[in-house]
């Protein structure tokens, strides 16, 4: 975590300069333009504002860049306070495309091949999105947690880089870092050339959540399996005092607390309400074969909840973590309330599934009421230009999808049959949706239709295959 500044320098480095620093932007310039035909190193460290480290490549013919970059806390007052926003690089050749990479989330710390960069055989850099840790101005003003903040993050450093990465460039991101990729698009559509998004949940009018209710009601096509996993749900509740007293021995053994939810029973009833959630968020049909029947044993009822819900993220050093998350989810991009008929009347705290619940109380928040989803979805249907949109059929988080309209250009949507959260072209299409998909990308890109296509990340080890919290 680091300090803000409002030094001289730091002014210099955070903001373009007019007027009576035009000398320095220049000179700045100069330096720039020579060393332009020299090491990449060297180029990146000439970029004012930008500390590089060179670590030691695991991928064959990249080189391995840690980039920590001057952003203006507030981009309307660029003078103002600053941070350090942290960027992975992942350097092949300058003259390859770019591949921009975003979780929504914190920066991943072993290199990967996203699947973009894959397609592209290009260079990948790897975006904190801010408010991140370590990525956080302090004090934390967390007014400027917002979307357009964020994309003006991304549009000053693709400027900086663009200095040394000419060729085309491409965004992309699944779940959050699908909605950041979006986002960045909408308000900044010439940063780059193309855009591939998986899993981007639009919640446009946060008041209507009855896709959810219709998609719990109809996923897949097995009836039973649907039934088992809500049988299990209700399970959970009503064997309260077993499942909280292992709880309670998990955490005393992990040292977890839980201020922000207040109490174990709270954070166990919030993971309950989240087990059929994050069971089609991250499994597949096939996998209702492995859970316990409802009448297993305590021990066995247990493991099954706290495999797929994940019992110590609910403590305090499970969500600490996304706390930027789940204030930008209840100031700007909504959240999910499916009903849950079936689990009542065991629910003690279900008017605490709200992003609220997850925030620390002295953290301000207010609710902008939709307005900023609405235009972004206005303008996705309206503008939407070299846009690619892919879910997987089987995800909750597609319930509420993001459309094409008739303004919309050179762009599509795919869904991929009995595929969940983490669905991705290659694996989740059919085969002449995955060549017409793969076109589309290598276009953009300006690469060959017939270049061969690297080896992306397995799909255990890709980023975006995400955590992502299932409220």
């Amino acid at each position: 975590m680091r300090r803000i500044s409002r030094g001289a320098v730091a002014l210099l480095l955070a903001a373009g300069v007019t007027g009576a620093g035009a000398t320095a932007a220049q000179a700045v310039t100069v330096k720039a333009g020579a060393v332009q035909a020299g090491d990449i190193l060297d180029q990146l460290k000439a970029i004012p504002g930008m500390q590089v480290t060179e670590k030691t490549s695991t991928l064959p013919g990249y080189r391995w860049f840690w980039l920590e970059y001057r952003q203006p806390v507030d981009h309307r007052h660029p003078r103002g306070p600053w941070f350090e926003q942290r960027i992975m690089l992942q350097h092949k050749d300058a003259d390859r495309p770019m591949v921009l990479y975003t979780s929504g989330y914190n920066t991943p710390e072993t290199m990967f091949t996203s699947e973009p960069t894959a397609l592209v055989d290009g260079n990948q850099i790897s975006v904190e999105y801010r408010y991140f840790t370590p990525s956080r101005p302090e004090p934390a003003d967390w007014r400027k947690d917002d979307i357009w903040q964020a994309a003006t993050d991304e549009h000053r450093l693709i400027g900086a880089l663009k200095r040394i990465y000419h060729g085309k460039w491409i965004s992309t991101g699944a779940s959050k870092g699908g909605m950041t990729a979006v986002y960045h698009k909408r308000f900044y559509p010439r940063d780059v050339d193309g855009s591939v998004v998986y899993v981007a949940p639009n919640d446009v009018n946060n008041n209507d959540d009855r896709a959810y209710d219709k998609f719990f009601k109809t996923v897949g096509n097995d009836p039973e399996c649907r039934t088992h996993v809500k049988a299990l749900a209700r399970e959970f509740l009503k064997r309260r005092p077993a499942m909280l007293e292992r709880f309670k021995a998990a955490a005393d053994k992990g040292g977890w607390t839980f201020d922000i939810l207040r109490t174990q029973d709270r954070a166990f009833e919030n993971s309950v309400m989240d087990y059929e959630w994050a069971f089609w968020q991250y499994s597949l049909q096939a996998d209702c074969a492995t859970l316990p029947a409802v009448d297993a044993s305590d021990d066995a009822i247990y493991q099954t909840l706290d495999t797929i819900s994940g019992l110590s993220f609910y403590s305090d050093q499970g969500l600490a973590p996304y706390i930027p998350y789940y204030y930008q989810a209840g100031t700007q991009l909504g959240w999910p309330t499916p009903q849950f008929t079936n689990l009542r009347p065991l629910l003690r705290y279900e008017s605490s599934y709200e992003p609220r619940t997850y925030v620390p109380r002295d953290i301000r928040m207010r609710f902008d009421h939709g307005r900023a989803m609405r235009d972004i979805d206005r303008w996705v249907r309206g503008d939407a230009n070299h846009m690619l949109f892919l879910y997987g059929a089987n995800d909750p988080w597609g319930s509420e999808p993001f459309r094409l309209g008739y303004g919309s250009r050179d762009s599509a949507v795919y869904v991929a049959p009995g595929m969940n959260h983490s669905a991705r072209l290659i694996n989740a299409l059919t085969a002449d949706e995955k060549a017409k998909s793969i076109a589309f990308v290598k276009r953009w890109a300006g690469v060959d239709a017939d270049a061969p296509t690297l080896k992306a990340a397995p799909a255990a080890d890709d980023p975006l295959q995400l955590q992502r919290p299932p409220l």
